[in-house]
């Protein structure tokens, strides 16, 4: 009986260990995703604060682009309220339409000889761009987090322990599907 007690209590911590040890990654696993759109978010922000720079820039040489440059306004408003609402599928939406704008800008500005010899515009550019590629890598390494994230918590026996403790699932940022198409420049220019 003695013998019986201390295999079912060794059985009982090994239980209580492994329930503890899937919980602990389970957080692990949701603070990454948190960790992951900070990441973007950082990112977002100084893009925000950097787009009215190049549109105020642009404004100076492209008096008859008013259309270009308000789309890329309107777009940046509707990143800055989806991040605020952490609405990921909007904010995968509003992302795509400020690519396209500002894909659109960086065509148009070609026109502008004076405008594209500008440091401000120059530095600007490079930075907006630079901004991209780094918004670009943190959404793969957010869309990781949340795609293990979401495996795991439908995998057995993670499951158990994610429904009890109510964790869940959580979206992928998604780019709309007019930025995986190809640009068409001439269009770009004849507008």
């Amino acid at each position: 009986m003695v013998v019986g007690d201390f295999i079912g209590w060794g059985i009982l911590a090994t239980l209580v260990v492994y329930i503890i040890v899937l919980y602990n990654n389970l957080v692990s696993l949701k603070h990454n995703i948190s960790k992951a759109w900070a990441n973007i978010d950082v990112l977002l922000k100084q893009r925000h604060d950097e787009l009215p720079k190049l549109v105020e820039t642009c404004k100076q040489y492209m008096q008859f682009e008013q259309e270009t440059l308000e789309k890329v306004m309107a777009a940046r408003n509707s990143v800055a309220q989806a991040q605020q609402q952490n609405d990921i599928p909007a904010l995968g939406q509003a992302e795509g339409a400020l690519r396209l704008g500002l894909g659109g800008l960086f065509a148009v500005a070609e026109a502008y000889p004076d405008l594209k010899a500008d440091t401000t515009f120059q530095h600007l550019q490079a930075r907006i761009t630079g901004l991209e590629n780094a918004i670009a890598d943190r959404r793969e390494f957010y869309n990781e987090s949340v795609n293990v994230n979401n495996v795991r918590i439908e995998q057995f026996p993670d499951l158990i322990i994610a429904r009890f403790f109510n964790f869940k699932a959580h979206s992928l940022l998604e780019f709309a599907e007019h930025e995986l198409a190809d640009v068409n420049i001439k269009q770009l220019f004849d507008n």
